[in-house]
């Protein structure tokens, strides 16, 4: 595909935060029949994503920012905890409500608050006629950032001019839902039994969740469990928002990277490798050259960018000091000096209440030669062949008050690619392929557990520019996750995800908007399934317009 096209959808999307589009189930009254070709007005954005659960209790809602974004001056403003619903809750939900109408390009942006960010998306291009949609995401594992009044910072960087005339008109959020004591009464006082206590099957939310002060962490003295968590994105205008694409500099292609598309995210303590990972390969609402891909059925977090967690509870012996500790988080294949990535970094802790300091060590560090090798073929028809791996142990123990814990993680990551295309890129295709395996053990009191998740990414397609100017785009994405736990070999839990979007989207370019002829059919299917039940929907949109709205289980 020509890549000027490419950079013109793209370059909008700048710099905002594991959240769903968050819908409402769709009546078949609601259903239409499609138009031969786009007009000037399509369905809200809407994902078949299942929706947060909330439970039943007393609930308090506090507005968090509410802000018209046309640049990149960020909303400043003041969080306060809520009245009325305690100071230890059931779950936290963030909510964000926004419209936009006329013309603008997939914006990128952030929720801080108290420096932590809570919320990273991407929003949805709008009709000239106008959307409006709405993300719900679980913020429960931040309940201790929220118990204190705090800064809040939000920032959907914008271009408003003559052209892109599509103002970002959002609010933000957070539902409290109380804890209840036993016998039903909410609003558990901290330390009480019950307070806090999180639903059968989830895990407890941490006690602390901290940032890096100027890169470094330093953690409670009595931490018994470490997680880091980095919302990487490449984003930014620039070809790191499609890196997957990139090609070494001895092939003839607009977007460069010396070792090629193979990218990890690694994350270091005090210069020590600690916690490896693939980094997804988002697409967002007009890439591939093609924004009515995208209209009204994003792909797979677009809306829901995730951040990448990092285990790093085999460190916590050394990070138990009281002293500050390096913490670096970098991304590999990205070409020196070249900027374009975002990797913002929490670390939640879980502290052991009845020790005032928990000793440890670091048992084990293994990592294995990391793997990158692109292949290029000449001809009429280019080819770049692909492949990364590299793996990573880490093991350490904690001598906590309710005995030695070990914990030892294995980390492995895979990536094969096979990108074809033609001069001037009128076709460009990619196949391609990541995993990203993690097997974590914890042997203390108790059976050893045992936790394997599965992550396998996908994304097929192609897009053909013809000599009459029809663009054409046809592309498959999937988001995959098996998760299995045992004890001592037998297994408890289990759950399985699959997340596939496809998509057939044809216009032409290189002529105003009233003239593109669009038509577009696009689908995704999202089914969640194990051992606490299933969920399964698909949607399909033609030209816009709904015309699948299908459950199953």
């Amino acid at each position: 595909m020509r890549r000027r096209l490419i950079m013109s959808m793209l370059a909008g999307a700048t710099l905002v935060a594991s959240a769903f589009l968050g819908v409402n189930p769709v009546s078949a009254a609601q259903l239409a029949d499609p138009p031969a070709e786009f007009g000037t007005d399509w369905h809200d954005p809407l994902t078949a994503a299942p929706p947060v659960t909330k439970p039943t209790t007393t609930s308090c809602e506090v507005t968090v920012a509410e802000a018209q974004f046309r640049d990149f001056t960020p909303y400043k403003g003041r969080y306060a905890p809520p009245s009325g619903c305690g100071d230890r809750w059931s779950k936290v939900v963030l909510r964000l409500d926004g419209k936009v109408k006329g013309r603008q390009f997939d914006r990128l942006g952030y929720l801080h608050i108290g420096g932590v960010e809570i919320f990273r998306t991407s929003t949805p291009e709008p009709s000239p006629d106008g959307i409006a949609w709405s993300v719900e995401k679980d913020v429960t594992r931040y309940s201790d950032t929220f118990r204190q009044s705090r800064d809040v910072e939000m920032l959907i960087g914008n271009v408003v001019d003559d052209t892109y005339t599509g103002v970002l008109d959002v609010r933000a959020t957070l539902t409290f839902y109380a804890a209840e004591k036993p016998g039903g009464q909410s609003g558990s006082k901290p330390g009480e039994k019950g307070a806090g206590k999180p639903a059968a099957g989830a895990e407890a939310a941490p006690d602390r969740v901290l940032t890096l002060q100027n890169g470094t962490l330093t953690t409670p003295r009595n931490s018994e469990r470490v997680v880091a968590e980095v919302y990487a994105t490449g984003s930014g205008g620039g070809c790191e928002e499609y890196w997957y694409l990139t090609v070494p500099d001895s092939a003839p292609y607009s977007c460069k990277a010396s070792g090629g598309p193979y990218r990890e995210v690694q994350i270091k303590v005090d210069g020590r490798l600690a916690g490896i990972a693939e980094p997804f390969p988002t697409v967002w609402t007009g890439g591939w050259s093609n924004p009515f891909l995208w209209y009204v059925i994003p792909g797979p977090r677009a809306f829901d960018i995730k951040p990448i967690e990092y285990d790093l509870t085999p460190f916590a012996g050394l990070l138990n000091d009281g002293r500050p500790h390096q913490v670096d988080v970098s991304v590999v294949g990205v070409p020196e000096g070249q900027t374009g990535w975002s990797t913002p970094v929490n670390v939640l802790v879980w502290q052991d209440a009845k020790r005032a300091q928990v000793r440890g060590a670091l048992t084990e560090a293994e990592a294995g030669d990391l793997a990158n090798s692109s292949a290029y073929t000449p001809g009429s028809e280019k080819r770049l062949d692909t492949e990364g791996a590299h793996r990573l142990t880490v093991a350490g123990y904690v001598d906590t008050s309710h005995g030695r814990v070990r914990t030892t993680i294995t980390r492995t990551l895979a990536n094969t690619s096979l990108h074809r295309w033609t001069d001037g890129e009128n076709t460009d295709g990619l196949k391609a392929t990541w995993t990203d395996d993690q097997t974590v053990t914890v042997d203390g009191r108790g059976p050893a557990r045992t936790t394997r998740t599965q992550h396998t990414y996908t994304m097929d397609g192609t897009t053909t520019l013809g000599a009459d100017d029809r663009l054409r785009t046809v592309l498959a994405l999937g988001d995959r996750a098996a998760v299995v736990e045992t004890r001592d070999g037998r297994r408890t839990t289990w759950s399985r995800l699959d997340d596939t979007y496809t998509g057939d989207a044809t216009y032409t370019a290189n002529v105003p908007r009233d003239q593109r002829h669009a038509v577009a059919t696009t689908s995704e299917r999202y089914r969640l399934y194990g051992s606490a039940g299933c969920y399964d929907r698909t949607l399909t949109a033609v030209q816009g317009v709904l015309t699948v709205d299908r459950r199953g289980c």
